[in-house]
């Protein structure tokens, strides 16, 4: 059996005093690769953030990568991040830096101090997503593509238990679109555990896998065909 990643159990999710989601019950296991699916607006962001703290979970419960979403307090946050690697839609790069510093910043932020560590974990995230050769380069010199990569490897740099990606793709072209789900594919198959939302359906044509759909305030499992 490989173990469990993520599990919800009656979970509502509230924006403020407004209900998003209710009667959540949903496990994840060790490995896989799940899609979570659902118009703008259904509730797939306020989902993500719960997941990694942005949004107390305050009914229902929740376990992430050992961590219990209930009980889980300000200062514990940080920790749960590490073993969790986020990605964003809009890259979150920080302009006035390279791509190795951009790394950088994020293994110092969490903890690391030995340099020759450091420059080898920059390089191997790097290598991963096919970025080697342009950890000199400053954001704004990469297309949106290559950008996305580099969000990717940032997210692999304390080796997560778990992936979150929310709308990897969603600001790039279809082509571009293809090369980032490959990247991902390959993190999957060497073991990771991956959760991406997104709207793009020709995605889940083109790469199937278990999808999870937030519509009517509910997230269920569909069936590929349904979709």
């Amino acid at each position: 059996m490989s173990e469990v990643i993520l599990e919800l159990r009656d979970v509502a999710i509230y924006q403020k005093e407004n209900l998003v989601l209710s009667e959540i019950n949903l496990s994840i296991s060790e490995g896989e690769f799940v899609y979570l699916i659902g118009k703008t607006g259904s509730g797939k962001s306020s989902f993500m953030k719960t997941l990694y703290g942005d949004l107390p979970l305050t009914q229902g419960s929740g376990n992430i990568v050992e961590y219990d979403l209930r009980t889980l307090k300000e200062k514990d946050i940080p920790f749960l991040r590490r073993k969790l690697g986020i990605v964003f839609q809009d890259f979150k790069l920080l302009p006035d830096r390279t791509i190795n510093d951009n790394l950088l910043f994020v293994l110092k932020a969490t903890g690391w101090t030995d340099k020759n560590k450091i420059t080898s974990r920059i390089d191997e995230v790097l290598t991963k997503v096919g970025m080697a050769t342009k950890g000199f380069k400053f954001p704004h010199q990469l297309s949106g593509g290559e950008q996305q990569r580099v969000a990717i490897a940032r997210a692999l740099l304390n080796d997560p238990e778990l992936i979150l990606a929310d709308e990897p793709t969603g600001n790039l072209d279809p082509q571009t679109s293809v090369e980032v789900m490959k990247v991902l594919q390959d993190i999957n198959k060497n073991g990771r555990t991956i959760l991406m939302a997104t709207h793009d359906y020709a995605l889940l044509l083109k790469f199937p896998s278990k999808t999870l759909k937030c519509d009517g305030s509910k997230v269920f499992e569909v069936v590929q065909k349904n979709v």
